[in-house]
């Protein structure tokens, strides 16, 4: 029994301890990312509206606000609903020269309150977490695969840790106090953190895991797109864009339109997508192609008609992000996000101070770092170039503006 114990002492060490590096760059970007958003609000105050009763602008006078504000030559790509009551509404251009940018429009005056750049915070932390902003297919597997030793860790831990329940209200024993020592404080404040985190280690790992399913090529198929080929609006303007919400809701009344896609290419007319009836799938599971000229609609997809596999891969996103339940959601998201970046930090911290238990913690801590970095053996080069790779495409994206 102590044999098979230790077995699965050495999996779990292991699995936190040889990718400690990258698994804590991954898991900071990744909890940033989550309130990447709110990050771009309090930068720019472009994206800052006041919040006040009474109705909302139309989605037609939205459009043709933001369009009149557009540099000449800009194609409309999407316009998007405020994420929150204290955000602005989006419009997504692309401008002559092919640059995507941003027009922040108050919701309730439709007045143009700024144009931004497409990368901004929430691309910047959304694609270094996902493939280290290199191309999706090179990245993406890199990351994804950390959800293995992710998983291994959760599973290894209820057997590492006899009678780990009682570790909930265990709180850490100070380093100064008696019978304390930073070894001990680590380890309880690892517990600690581990308790009350193993069900939102389950949620990152799985959809991780999935993520990295899809890259191999477990996609769900999605829907087959219309033979016909839909016009496009030449001059957009409110009364014929609203006209075709119109049709929409009349339509799919259960639908909450959160965007509207104006395709440049097949299928063309205007692609309306939101949020209906079923629960935990993005806004493209529930649309409505349309044909703004008649106005009639072509296709409409709904959450609810998808299969299993499609289902699954509809509720990765708003699982792994934590994107279904508004603010207070994604707030708790980020919070379990930093227990798990402290787990992965206080994980190797046990080891470190595991080979020098006597000293304290201001006489060890180059060797603390140092030792660090031996545990990781091999993994510690490729970890730490994975890291340097992603924070220097990161700054090359930020000096391109």
């Amino acid at each position: 029994m102590a044999k098979g114990r230790s077995i699965w002492w050495l999996v779990h060490h292991w699995a936190g301890m040889k990718v400690s590096l990258f698994l804590t760059f991954i898991l900071a970007t990744g909890t940033l990312a989550v309130l990447s958003a709110e990050i771009d609000w309090l930068i720019h105050p472009e994206m800052r509206v006041e919040s006040r009763e009474g109705p909302v602008a139309s989605w037609g006078e939205l459009v043709v606000a933001g369009l009149a504000a557009a540099p000449e030559g800009a194609r409309l790509e999407r316009i998007s609903e405020p994420r929150d009551p204290w955000f602005a509404a989006e419009m997504m251009i692309v401008d002559a020269g092919g640059n995507r940018q941003r027009i922040f429009i108050d919701p309730w005056t439709t007045e143009v309150q700024g144009i931004l750049p497409w990368f901004n915070a929430q691309r910047l932390f959304r694609e270094l977490h996902r493939h280290l902003m290199l191309p999706v297919k090179i990245g993406l597997p890199f990351v994804g695969i950390l959800s293995l030793p992710l998983l291994a860790s959760v599973i290894t831990a209820f057997v590492v840790y006899k009678r780990w329940w009682r570790g909930f209200f265990k709180w850490p024993a100070s380093p100064g106090a008696k019978r304390g020592s930073p070894r001990r404080f680590y380890g309880d404040l690892h517990r600690l953190a581990g308790v009350w985190s193993l069900w939102f280690v389950l949620v990152i790992g799985l959809t991780g895991l999935w993520y990295l399913v899809e890259w191999g090529g477990g996609n769900a198929p999605q829907p087959e797109r219309p033979a016909e080929i839909l016009p496009t609006i030449e001059q957009i303007d409110a009364v014929t864009l609203d006209a075709a919400i119109a049709a929409v809701k009349a339509d799919y009344p259960a639908l909450r339109i959160t965007s509207i896609y104006f395709p440049e290419g097949k299928p063309g007319g205007l692609v309306v997508m939101g949020q209906a009836d079923a629960i935990l799938v993005r806004e493209r599971a529930n649309a409505v192609l349309i044909d703004p000229a008649t106005p009639r609609v072509v296709q409409r997809l709904r959450g609810e008609d998808l299969t299993l596999h499609q289902r699954i891969s509809e509720a990765a996103d708003p699982l792994h992000f934590g994107t279904f339940g508004g603010f207070w959601v994604r707030l708790l998201w980020f919070f379990f996000g930093m227990l798990l970046t402290l787990l992965a930090v206080t994980g190797i911290l046990i080891y470190a101070r595991r080979l020098a238990p006597k000293a304290s913690v201001a006489e060890t801590a180059p060797g603390t770092l140092m030792r660090m970095w031996v545990a990781m053996g091999p993994f510690a080069w490729p970890s730490a170039a994975l890291c340097s790779i992603g924070l220097a495409m990161a700054a090359a994206n930020i000096a391109a503006g």
